[in-house]
Formats: structure tokens, sequence, C-alpha cells
């Protein structure tokens, strides 16, 4: 399932912030293709090097790159669909604040799993899970856009976003489950506690950047 976007309600300003996010990603992306394999180690998060407390700066450049085009496509597919709401109601400059402390959130949330890993992390996944997080806490009830397949048919179905997004969340945590006990997380594989605590970090933190005005704005008590 492919989420496309909130269809129970519109826009209130132009989500600048979501689209230089999107911009950037595929900036950066461009470059990695460019740059080859040591662009990607320079600038990649490797949770053993943040023990050893060097290379800080990858907690923030590491959010901006991607793994292939699947994942770029993915992880932009599902920030256009949960973006542009989240930042409409927070604004501009708390939602570009937002974002980045639940990028930070997720790769800490992956560090502390696997502080000694020497694999490298990369993807825009922990932030989005922030956003993804914030917009069920936010609008659970409004329904998505998505685009389900399968092997006989595919068609756009509106889904309430706490179905959608809560059984996304529940694929993670047993994907990370899974990925514990057969030791993929030392061995490589996604970095699911990333999204589980960038996640986390959405449902509790989007409080803190709302304001009342903007609350009654967009109808919400």
């Amino acid at each position: 399932m492919f989420p496309l976007g909130d269809a129970s309600r519109r826009l209130l300003s132009f989500p600048v912030v979501t689209i230089t996010i999107i911009i950037i990603n595929v900036f950066v992306f461009m470059l990695e293709l460019a740059g080859g394999d040591p662009f990607i180690t320079q600038w990649s998060l490797v949770p053993a090097n943040i023990s050893a407390g060097r290379d800080w700066i990858t907690i923030l450049t590491a959010m901006f790159m991607h793994g292939g085009w699947l994942h770029i496509l993915g992880n932009m597919v599902f920030l256009w669909a949960f973006g542009p709401q989240l930042e409409d109601l927070l604004g501009s400059i708390p939602y570009l604040m937002f974002y980045l402390l639940g990028g930070i959130a997720a790769s800490l949330a992956q560090i502390l799993i696997a502080p000694q890993s020497e694999i490298p992390n990369l993807g825009a996944s922990g932030a989005i899970a922030a956003v993804m997080g914030a917009f069920l806490i936010t609008y659970p009830n409004d329904r998505i856009r998505t685009l389900v397949l399968s092997f006989y048919y595919s068609r756009v179905a509106l889904i309430p976003a706490i179905v959608l997004v809560g059984l996304w969340f529940l694929i993670q945590v047993f994907s990370e489950l899974g990925s514990i006990t057969s030791a993929a997380i030392v061995n490589g594989g996604v970095a699911y506690m990333a999204h589980i605590g960038g996640f986390l970090f959405g449902l509790v933190a989007v409080r803190l950047f709302e304001t009342s005005n903007r609350r009654m704005q967009h109808g919400l008590s």
C-alpha cells in the first residue's frame, strides 16, 4: 500500500518546507550517484563511530541520503502523503525543527540498540516516521488516499489514518523483533528501530510544536 495524500482536508498554506526537503533529498541522492561509495561512506551514520565520539555531523547528513532509487522514491511518497498537512498545522519553521529533531531521535534510537554496529545507516525514514506519528495523533480519522496493489488488481482506496499508519507501525515493531532474533541487527538490513524511535518521537513531541491559534484554524479543539 502506498499513501498518496489526505483526502479529508484542504491545505491552508503552500508546503514549501516539505517540497524543499524533497528537493534536497533528490539533490543529495544525485551527489551519491556521482560520488559513489566514498561519498556514502563519508556521510552515512555509523553507530560505532558515534559511540566513539566522532562523526557527529553524520547524524544530520545521513537523514538526507538513500540506498537506491526505490528507497528514495518510497520515502518521498510517504513524506508527500503526510508532510504537507503537518506543515500546514505547525507552520514552516516549527515543522522544519520537528522534522530534523525527529530524524535525530530516530538515529539515536538505532544507535542505542546497536551502539557498536559498523553498518552505515542512511535514509529519511526516521524523520518521516516522526511525521507519521505526529499525523496519527493529530488527524487519526482523516481518510488517506492509498494505492492498493495486489497480484490481481490495483485501486485507490480511502483508508483511515489510524488504520493505515497504525498498521505500518505494527509492521515496524514486529520486523524489529524479527531482526533481533535473526541477528539482522548486526549483519545489516532495514533500521527498524530508527522507524520506531522516530514514530514515538512524533507521537509524544508534536504537541510541543503546535499553537492553540493554528489548532483552531484547522478545526482542532
